[in-house]
């Protein structure tokens, strides 16, 4: 089975998405920080960011691996897990994002990875793009105010400092090139469940995504791996 869970940074969809497969025995993936981890790969070894080829190729070769349930990130095996993070590689990653083949390397790696089990996964294209057969496809949004204050408190905990100031205005932006990229641009699928956070706890948005999957068992209880 797949879950997809799509929508906008800050909308609470990594935290979401690991709570779910935990709770199914699920592997979870989080897409997005396969692309930050390319776009750190890229600051660190001098790549241009509109240098398509050179991105593409790095996204071909770049070994990511994910332990704890996603809470460790490992690129080439090194845990990068804080430092995909951080403001200059946030901004790094959507332009790395936008390349069509870094898109496609990337969707072959989360193709792949679903093949040996059952997933939750988690980003901006899965349900139109990656995974348009998904059994069960939700878009999860908030308010821009939620969603920043959401981002600076997980970069304080991260890398302990934060301007709520420049995360909104990062995140306004981030919306625009996700939204009107050429290539897998955000989009909520015509099928997938919207579900405004903003007002919600984790709890009852991870009851509302459970439940769904729950329907699409034959017998109403909660699948296994």
């Amino acid at each position: 089975m797949i879950v997809a869970i799509d929508g906008p940074g800050g909308a609470g969809k990594s935290t979401i998405a690991r709570r779910v497969a935990e709770r199914l025995g699920f592997l979870y993936l989080d897409t997005g920080a396969m692309y930050r981890a390319v776009a750190l790969w890229a600051v660190r070894t001098g790549v241009p960011l509109d240098d398509a080829h050179r991105l593409e190729q790095l996204a071909v070769n770049a070994e990511i691996g994910f332990e704890e349930c996603g809470r460790v990130v490992r690129l080439n095996g090194e845990d990068v897990s804080t430092v995909i993070r951080t403001p200059e590689v946030s901004a790094a990653a959507s332009r790395v994002s936008a390349v069509p083949g870094v898109r496609r390397a990337l969707v072959e790696k989360q193709r792949l990875a679903a093949r040996a089990a059952s997933v939750v996964m988690e980003g901006r294209d899965i349900g139109t793009v990656v995974f348009p057969q998904a059994e069960v496809k939700f878009f999860l949004d908030a308010s821009p105010d939620v969603r920043a204050a959401r981002r600076v408190k997980e970069l304080e905990e991260k890398t302990g400092e934060a301007c709520k100031e420049s995360v909104a205005r990062e995140l306004a932006e981030r919306d625009q090139r996700d939204r009107s990229r050429a290539e897998a641009p955000l989009a909520q699928a015509p099928d997938a469940v919207y579900l405004d956070s903003s007002r919600l706890t984790l709890e009852e948005v991870e009851e509302r995504i459970l439940q769904a999957v729950r329907d699409r068992t034959a017998n109403g209880k909660e699948p296994v791996r």
